[in-house]
């Protein structure tokens, strides 16, 4: 449905010209470039969809050759008819070699970005550059005709020598490529003075786009400035379409400087760098912290840190392919103790992730800093997104958490300086996070809650205030320290706030809360001394002060003894005295026991 609608559209399109070139001479104008921006918009390049704009090339050199009956196909064969001034009858005809280098050229910026992956793709990129390199010459010869008119030229003669600037680029023919870059930047320039404003800008545009590229061919050929003109040029562009332009620029000129990096030094311990994709990552650290300090622009300070972003994780990348023969690396990627020293490559892994943590939070930190501007206690500008405090209290757990991860990186576990400048940072951004709590709460009303955690908050200032005294070597100690002083000066006047405005909230709804409202307590006066509750019987002779008599308390038991001598202890033997007693006893019965014996029947048994 979409390819018949874009079919009808284009059809109608076709039909607008065709009778607009009825009325017309026969001298005929094109406007090249608003045609190809206009397609390039609406068809996959706003996003960088290479693929996509190429298909709807073929599809309108298509419907253009049907619509002016003059297609290419025999009964037999396909023999390619070329565009001359001859058959130039109708403007149409100029969108033909247009649309076909726009196609070639389309194709060749798609094999371009995955030549990355596969090299050999580089031969066929520069194989369809070429062609549209062709297409554009034959483009020129019609328009050099005496049918067009001298717009006409002009944007024929520009795009050309646009479309040769980049096939000598690619093939890195600097001075020829920067020959061609010129022409066209100086053609657009005096068009761009010459028309409205709305053309202005699509024709200043262009010459945007093509500075960049001038700059860096200028730097291979010899110009040293040309380095600062594009790092100026990035920080200016902030997140529009030229920033990944000029980022693919930048890192190719820095691929250039890598030889000059060995090795990096890293908490008291120095390792080679060996693997080439670090090595471009941190000159390009050291590039984009320099661009971060030069501009103000929070956009582009966002866009830089985006950048850092995705070239720490492509570093983190090849150092985990070089390091697939380490097994201690192996083991605390598994989540397995490490002891002893490590290795050179398994240290610059942990310095990789060290810069990913704390990019990542300074980012972060950027966030925050755009999104205070936009809370309502702030009064944010008409048509911002008004900022919730849970949006600052997620951005805070995230930079508590990456800070948390840092000491336990390998090779740095048993460094007392970095875990407690870790622990102290930590403290301070748990201030900021209680605090936005708290605000959140006050927000629905839950004065305990808030108080609660304005005190938390308070509490972490302090201490966090206390640490940093103690941290002479820890960067940015001086603005750390003085919004945590902020902070706290914050803190104190909104519990005050918050116990009136409970106050005020209690009497008005008739709400029972903890700071004015009478309460029933069950508990003596002597347990809740450090709690202010209003109680009416406080000052009546039936005051609960404490309890009478006072209550049982469970105390320990006297202790029990055991004597324990007494199976250590050795008797007197009184065998003699049995021996007596037993003769004595049996002497003493004779005749009286036999008639006991008898008469009671003593011998049974």
């Amino acid at each position: 449905m979409a390819a018949e609608g874009e079919n009808v559209t284009e059809n109608s399109s076709l039909q607008n010209e065709q009778n607009a070139d009825q009325q017309t001479s026969s001298i005929y104008t094109i406007e090249i470039l608003q045609l190809i921006k206009d397609a390039q918009q609406q068809h996959g390049l706003r996003h960088g969809d290479y693929q996509r704009y190429r298909s709807y090339c073929s599809r309108r050199i298509r419907r253009v050759r049907k619509s002016l009956d003059f297609r290419q196909k025999h009964r037999s064969r396909v023999g390619p008819k070329k565009i001359t001034p001859d058959i130039l009858t109708d403007a149409r005809f100029l969108q033909l070699p247009l649309f076909c280098a726009e196609r070639c050229w389309a194709y060749g910026m798609q094999l371009k970005s995955e030549a990355n992956t596969e090299p050999r793709k580089r031969f066929h990129m520069l194989s369809r550059l070429r062609k549209s390199v062709a297409y554009a010459q034959e483009l020129l010869a019609v328009c050099e005709s005496d049918k067009c008119d001298a717009r006409t030229k002009l944007e024929s003669q520009a795009y050309h020598a646009w479309i040769v600037g980049n096939l000598q680029f690619e093939s890195e023919h600097w001075e020829a490529a920067m020959e061609s870059y010129t022409k066209a930047k100086t053609i657009y320039e005096k068009m761009a003075s010459t028309l409205t404003d709305d053309m202005q800008a699509l024709y200043q545009q262009r010459v945007d786009e093509i500075s960049p590229n001038m700059r860096y061919c200028a730097y291979n050929i010899g110009d040293e400035s040309a380095l600062r003109d594009l790092q100026k040029m990035r920080i200016a562009s902030g997140e529009d379409q030229l920033s990944s332009t000029l980022d693919n620029l930048l890192s190719q000129t820095r691929e250039k400087q890598t030889m000059s990096l060995s090795e990096v030094t890293w908490r008291g311990r120095t390792v080679p760098v060996k693997v080439e994709a670090v090595r471009l990552f941190l000159l390009n650290m050291q590039d984009s912290n320099t661009e971060l300090e030069s501009t103000e622009n929070i956009r582009s300070r966002l866009s830089i840190y985006e950048n850092i972003l995705k070239q720490c994780i492509d570093a983190q990348q090849a150092m985990r392919d070089a390091l697939q023969d380490d097994q201690v690396f192996k083991a605390s990627m598994k989540g397995q103790t490490v002891e002893g020293k490590i290795s050179n490559n398994h240290f610059l892994y942990s310095y990789l992730m060290y810069l990913r943590l704390t990019t990542t939070v300074e980012r972060n930190l950027l966030l925050i800093e755009t999104l205070i501007e936009n809370l309502p206690e702030n009064r944010p500008r008409e048509g911002c997104k008004i900022t919730k405090p849970q949006d600052l209290v997620r951005l805070y757990d995230i930079i508590i958490q990456n800070l948390e991860d840092i000491p336990g990186l390998h090779g740095v576990e048993e460094d007392p300086s970095l875990e407690s400048e870790i622990q102290v940072n930590v403290i301070g951004y748990k201030a900021f996070r209680s605090y936005y709590k708290a605000t959140s709460y006050s927000a629905a009303k839950k004065w305990k809650e808030t108080v609660a955690l304005y005190q938390r908050a308070l509490d972490s200032c302090q201490a966090a205030l206390k640490g940093y005294k103690k941290l002479t070597q820890a960067t940015k100690v001086k603005e750390t320290v003085s919004s945590l002083e902020s902070l706290q000066q914050q803190i104190n006047n909104k519990i005050y706030s918050c116990q009136a405005y409970s106050i005020l909230d209690s009497s008005t709804a008739g709400e029972q809360t903890s700071f004015s409202v009478p309460v029933i307590d069950k508990r003596p006066l002597e347990d809740r001394l450090e709690e202010y509750v209003v109680e009416k019987n406080a000052a009546t002779k039936k005051a609960f002060l404490t309890r009478f008599p006072p209550d049982f308390k469970p105390i320990p038991c006297r202790p029990l003894f055991f004597d324990l001598a007494l199976n250590h202890v050795a008797f007197p033997s009184l065998e003699d005295k049995m021996e007596s007693k037993k003769s004595s006893a049996s002497a003493g019965g004779g005749l009286t026991g036999m008639v006991k014996g008898w008469l009671w029947g003593g011998g049974k048994k």
